[in-house]
């Protein structure tokens, strides 16, 4: 018989987020629209970011860590309070 320890003992979780409040940019059409943001926190599997104003953010995006650089990070958002989105890294 298996513990419930045991078992708890399997689940894997997610790494711990780290806080960032790190400014970034988001961008939408082909990359033609570039807005700032601030990233709250991040792990591997997505983030919290919060913008200045109550924009339509669009529900998939490209999100830049550092201006003009080509790296974008494919994003979707999976949900929304306001100002602030909890988005998940896409492939």
């Amino acid at each position: 018989m298996t513990t419930v320890d045991a078992l708890r003992a399997k689940v894997q979780r997610e790494p711990r987020r780290q806080l960032q409040k790190h400014v970034a940019w988001l961008t939408v059409d082909d990359e033609l629209t570039k807005t700032e943001c601030v990233v709250m926190d991040v792990s591997p599997g997505g983030a919290r970011i919060v913008t200045d104003a109550e924009i339509d953010v669009a529900d998939r995006f490209k999100l830049a860590l550092v201006p003009d650089h080509p790296k974008r990070q494919p994003c979707e958002v999976v949900w929304r309070r306001g100002r602030m989105f909890g988005i998940k890294f896409v492939l």
